[in-house]
């Protein structure tokens, strides 16, 4: 779907990318000089596989129209196990290397340990040395693959090396199996070194895996599986490529697919399910799982493609968040607001959220978040969202300096009523690092009300705000960076099932979804009460309230 999309509005004024064919095509000529190492087409031409078509098609294909630079600098494929990582990963290493036309290219496959980060490397050499076409092109020595033409290296990188990335100039860094990564330093090696390079390409291949604090799930894997949803219209990546071979899930993230059934293996396993060797091998490691209980996680990251052991309960489900969206701008004149502030870290994200109560019953949420000067470009490369486009947008606002000044946000939550001739009633506020800008508000005349941030005062109003939303009772003006926000919230769950956001659990910012929470713990006071004297000589009521 985001392909096609993409398809249908190359060459745009918001889209300046367009597909070159032949540029695709190229890698696969290249690819196809190669023979398979191992297993049962050992010896002959690889021929790609319909999946390696469109990942790499994506990759090599789609360039800038006026540069012709590659578009995707980052690139992401989680799949199975046994499904041509190390061989793809192999051609997408010796291409970078001695086709993609970089001089003095640098080529890493980076790992943790020195035998992982030499399985790519290792499959990359005796791909070359058993190619009648390029091997005399290449030499190898110390342990460093050479292009001696272009004057190329290709070589492993591990933690175990205590590189810092000092002197590197990376065109092209390959990660294999991400999820044993327990920090992102070899990845920040390689990427921080590539600034200088014009077309630069980081590529993670990986199945999932069980630790879900490790950056490959809690950055990488949360975020692709953001900018894959078509109903997450919040994030947006136009330099990134993602592609997830997995098992269907729901929105709680239990499995729907049926591990037994033969037929759902290929979404997880595009090209071992596709011929009876590698069916037989998945037989196998699902028979030993079902015997063995303690097997099972192992199966169902590796071969199913599930991250397990999560424990994580989302919010909000963003289906639903969509259908809550509207393209008009709401009028507000009139109407009374509850104002919602979350103000984080000095150095982070901050929020300010209007809530109002329309005619129809419905509830408007309006943000506008802030972010300090000199955080915003570290911020662009962590959290990977189009913060420029936000700030386009106005959705967010910068800052000038090195911290939020509150000042600022205290003028235009006073700015943005004037402005849509509101009426605010409340300023809600969590009182962590508030205490001055709520202070500062009461001196300017203003309602302060100070939101307690325990169970007993959000558990109902974050469960009600999420009914609301599912019952279509929410309105939001599809503004992306709340949308994101919400995507990335994670609730905390008690024995008695009340609940909290849980910001350390939640990955990247979720500001604006807890200042829309302080203000709906407020807002939901302002609902009009039944009067009941209309049925005073109602004889049921009578009897179910008394006289």
């Amino acid at each position: 779907m985001r392909f096609l999309k993409d398809i249908g509005r190359e060459n745009t004024s918001d889209f300046p990318y367009v597909f070159d064919e032949d540029k695709a095509m190229r890698f696969f000529e290249w690819m196809n000089l190669f023979r398979h190492t191992k297993g049962p087409l050992q010896g002959q031409r690889i021929v790609p596989h319909d999946i390696q078509y469109f990942i790499f098609g994506n990759i090599y294909g789609w360039v800038h129209v006026d540069t012709g630079f590659r578009r995707f600098r980052y690139a992401y494929w989680q799949v199975g196990r046994k499904n041509a990582k190390s061989q793809s990963l192999g051609v997408v290493a010796s291409y970078e290397t001695a086709a993609m036309g970089e001089g003095m290219a640098e080529v890493y496959c980076a790992a943790t340990k020195k035998d992982q980060a030499k399985i790519v490397w290792n499959e990359t050499k005796v791909m070359i040395e058993r190619c009648p076409e390029l091997r005399s092109k290449f030499k190898t020595t110390y342990g460093v693959i050479r292009h001696p033409k272009s004057e190329s290296i290709m070589k492993p990188l591990s933690k175990e090396d205590g590189k810092k990335g000092d002197g590197y100039n990376p065109q092209c860094g390959i990660v294999d199996e991400y999820h044993a990564h327990e920090t992102t330093e070899m990845y920040d090696v390689i990427d921080s070194g590539m600034i200088s390079r014009t077309q630069p390409l980081m590529m993670i291949i990986t199945t999932a895996g069980e630790n879900l604090n490790s950056p490959c799930y809690r950055i990488e894997y949360e975020m692709v599986s953001r900018l894959l949803d078509p109903n997450d219209e919040g994030t947006e990546n136009d330099d990134y490529f993602a592609m997830v071979n997995e098992l269907d899930k729901d929105e709680d993230g239990n499995l729907i697919d049926d591990i037994s059934d033969e037929k759902v293996w290929e979404k997880a396993n595009p090209i071992a399910a596709s011929h009876e060797v590698g069916r037989a091998s998945i037989r196998k490691r699902l028979k030993n799982a079902l015997n063995a209980p303690e097997k099972m996680d192992d199966f169902l990251t590796k071969n199913m493609d599930v991250w397990v052991n999560g424990g994580e309960k989302k919010y909000m489900r963003m289906d639903a968040w969509a259908a809550c969206g509207t393209n008009e701008t709401v009028d507000v004149k009139g109407l009374e607001a509850y104002v919602g502030v979350d103000m984080s870290m000095k150095t982070d994200l901050s929020s300010a959220v209007f809530e109002f109560r329309l005619p129809d019953g419905q509830y408007l949420i309006r943000q506008r978040s802030f972010i300090p000067g000199d955080t915003l470009e570290r911020k662009k490369k962590t959290d990977k969202v189009p913060y420029d486009l936000w700030i386009k947008k106005g959705w967010l606002e910068v800052i000038p300096g090195p911290v939020v000044d509150q000042t600022y946000i205290e003028n235009w939550i006073v700015k943005a009523s004037e402005e849509w001739d509101c009426t605010i009633k409340e300023v809600c506020y969590d009182p962590y690092q508030a205490t001055q800008f709520a202070i500062k508000m009461s001196e300017r005349g203003y309602e302060i009300v100070e939101i307690r941030q325990g169970i007993q005062t959000l558990s109902e109003p974050i469960k009600g705000f999420r009914e609301l939303v599912l019952q279509k009772k929410i309105v939001h003006e599809k503004d992306q960076l709340l949308t994101w926000a919400m995507s990335n919230a994670v609730l905390k769950v008690d024995q008695k099932e009340n609940v909290l956001l849980d910001k350390a659990k939640s990955t990247n910012r979720i500001d604006p979804v807890a200042a829309t929470i302080d203000a709906h713990v407020r807002a939901i006071f302002s609902e009009p009460k039944m009067d009941v004297s209309e049925f005073a000589n109602d004889d049921m009521l009578k009897q179910l309230w008394g006289e």
